[in-house]
Parts: structure tokens; sequence; C-alpha cells
């Protein structure tokens, strides 16, 4: 950390690692002896990695970029996962390498692993991490990825990218197409210099669209934290089609819930039950996936075709979702609402194929936000609207 720090900042940095940013910035703001700038960004960027980069945390000697790049970079936990269905080989590149978290977990898989990063700064500090980390297979280079693989004549096991999701006047963006690089127009040239390509990309992407739009896309992987989704991941290879659908949801005690499909949708699919004992609503990787169907078997039924519930009489412990204890079932009856909501001041509401948002139902019902009561509001097979008051299990 020397080429980056004076030893009085150095110094300033291990003696404050752990306190407040904000009271040390008006603290120690006159201090001419040190760069404060420098030595906050140090100690908020460390913070932040204790949860979100533990291995990074832990390590010594390691450089943090400004804040924004901490927080847009890929959370350890989802690194692991691109690593797990990176595969292995001679050779990988990332064309796309911000602060080189997701590329330096997967080049744990390959002999060689090439870097390349347009920003110069980001690329300077990920070359000093790999080195303090022990990364030996690993090579760096600042210029634009793009333009480097097309002068490239090597060929890859694996090219990685993730694509800004940002126009040119900065305004979030979602579709492929309008992401830079724009890998729909690239795709020939890309595939030419790999034997497969993992794409990075929102959450936000309609699946289907990506899938047509692409026209090379092998797997597809929705990955959440702690049920919120957090990343698409597409698996691409030359002259191929969907072979599998993979939901994932990381959760916090390490584990992760996957729900795996051949399609888009299961055929010949039939079984449905009105609200039982016990209500199950899929993760959101699963409902972000389309593949809720899959999730039917013996043990639970599906409320409705387009309701994405589950019901059964006996508690599925290893649903893959939040589970709920049923304790009433009631229409939207003015009296059934009156006499089944007598008390009930608080709640916590989702609707799932029903006509009104959670918001609309709320305020139609008069009940705030919170407390430890659930009302679900859903349609049945038979058309049938329905009100649930249930307990978390």
């Amino acid at each position: 950390m020397q080429d980056f720090f004076s030893a009085d900042t150095l110094a300033f940095i291990a003696a404050h690692q752990d306190d407040d940013v904000a009271k040390l910035a008006l603290k120690f703001s006159s201090r001419k002896d040190i760069d404060i700038r420098a030595a906050l960004q140090q100690i908020e960027g460390r913070q932040i990695a204790k949860s979100k980069l533990p291995l990074f945390a832990n390590a010594e000697n390691i450089v943090y970029p400004v804040k924004l790049s901490m927080e847009q970079c890929s959370s350890e936990k989802t690194a692991l996962y691109k690593q797990s269905i990176a595969g292995d080989g001679a050779s990988m590149i990332d064309l796309t390498s911000g602060l080189g978290i997701d590329f330096y977990f997967m080049s744990r898989n390959f002999k060689k692993a090439e870097y390349v990063e347009r920003n110069a700064d980001l690329c300077r500090i990920a070359s000093h991490n790999f080195k303090s980390l022990g990364a030996t297979n690993v090579s760096t280079t600042n210029t634009d990825g793009i333009e480097y693989i097309k002068a490239s004549t090597s060929h890859y096991d694996l090219i990685f990218l993730d694509p800004a999701r940002r126009d040119k006047n900065g305004k979030k963006t979602v579709e492929i197409k309008d992401c830079e690089p724009d890998v729909v127009d690239l795709k020939e040239t890309l595939l030419s210099k790999c034997d497969r390509m993992m794409l990075k990309l929102s959450p936000m992407l309609d699946i289907k669209s990506a899938i047509r739009d692409l026209g090379c896309v092998e797997e597809v992987h929705v990955v959440a934290v702690d049920n919120e989704c957090k990343e698409l991941i597409l698996v691409c290879k030359e002259k191929t089609e969907l072979k599998r659908i993979v939901a994932a949801n990381i959760k916090s005690d390490g584990t992760t819930d996957k729900l795996e499909s051949t399609s888009m949708s299961p055929s010949g699919f039939s079984s449905y039950s009105a609200p039982l004992s016990y209500l199950y609503e899929p993760n959101v990787a699963i409902l972000k996936a389309n593949i809720c169907d899959f999730l039917a078997s013996d043990k639970v039924k599906k409320i409705a075709p387009f309701s994405h519930l589950f019901t059964s009489d006996e508690l599925c412990e290893d649903f893959p979702g939040r589970k709920f204890e049923v304790e009433k079932i009631f229409s939207m009856n003015k009296k059934e609402l009156k006499e089944n909501l007598n008390g009930i001041k608080q709640a916590n509401i989702t609707c799932r194929n029903f006509p009104l948002q959670a918001d609309d139902l709320r305020k139609k019902l008069g009940i705030k936000e919170g407390g430890d009561k659930y009302i679900i509001a859903t349609t049945d097979e038979n058309e049938n609207h329905l009100l649930t008051i249930c307990r978390k299990v």
C-alpha cells in the first residue's frame, strides 16, 4: 500500500479503521500531514467490504476504490456463484472487469486469467489487490475490452462481460442492446474468440426477450441474495439452444435454494387447490425465472394458473420461499371484510394475481403497513378473489 499512501496516512487508516467516517471527516478535516480524503475512502471501503467482501476485508494490504465503485461491484456471494458455473480450463478473459471481484473468484478456475479494464484507477487498484491476494495466474491490461478482444489472436475457454447499464447520458438502461457494449451486435465476434461467453445483466431484463435477441443462450441463471434479485447470468455458445434455467437464492446462512428447469414452462400441469392450512410464496429468483409451476408436487398444490402461490395441509419445511400458516380465508364481500378484519389495524399485504395492487388494497382496507400479521390477496382457480390472514412460519 506504500505505492498508494504515505506512511502517516497508512498509520491513520490503521488507527481508525473501525471508526465512524463522518465523525472522522469533521474531526480531522484540517490535518495537513495526511491525505484525509484517501484515508477516509480506505476506512469506508473496508467497512463496506466486511459484509460484502469478507475475503478482501480480512486480507492484508487491500486498497479500496471510491464508494460508488464499492456499491456497484459484485458481492462475494454472487461472485462465488458465478465461479461455480464458470467452468474451468486453460484461459479466461474479463472484458469489463471493474474492481475485479467477479474476475478474481472466476480466475481461480483457470490456469491463466486476463483482466481488462479501461478505467486506469480501477485497473491499478485491482492489479495491486490481486498481488496482495496471491493471484499469480492473472494479468491486467488498462484498455477498452472490446477493442482488445477484436485485436487478439487468442482463443479463450471463457469470455466474461458485465455491460454498463447506462447510456451515454447516464440514464439507466435494461435491454441488452441499450447497454454498453452492445453484446447483441458483437456476439458473433465474441463467440468466435471463445468456447463459451458469460454475461452479467440487469435483474430487470426480460428473459424471453434476451434469449430471442441473442439467439445463442444455453443457460439462464437468476441470482438473488436473501430474497432480493441481484442479477441475471446468461451463458452463451455458438449454435446452441436453451438447455436450462436456474433460479438461485443465496441465503444469509450461506446455503442456496436452487430450482432448475429445462424450459420456460412445464407441460401438462393441472393440479390446483383452494388455500389450505399453509400458504407459500416462491422466492424472487423463482418468480423472476417464471418457473414457479415446477414447484408443484404431491406435497404442495398451486392456487391457480396465474397466482404463483402454493398451498398444503401439512407444512412443507423445505419450500424455497416464504411460508405462512393460514388463520382465515374470506372474500371481498363487505360483510366478510368487516367480520374478519375486526381489530386488525396493521398488516403486511401481498397481492398475487389480484385486481388491486398492495398499496391500493391497503387503502381500501384502511390498514397500516407492518406488524406480524400478513394479508395475502389472490384469485383462485374459479376466479374468486380471496384474502387470507396468515402468520409467517
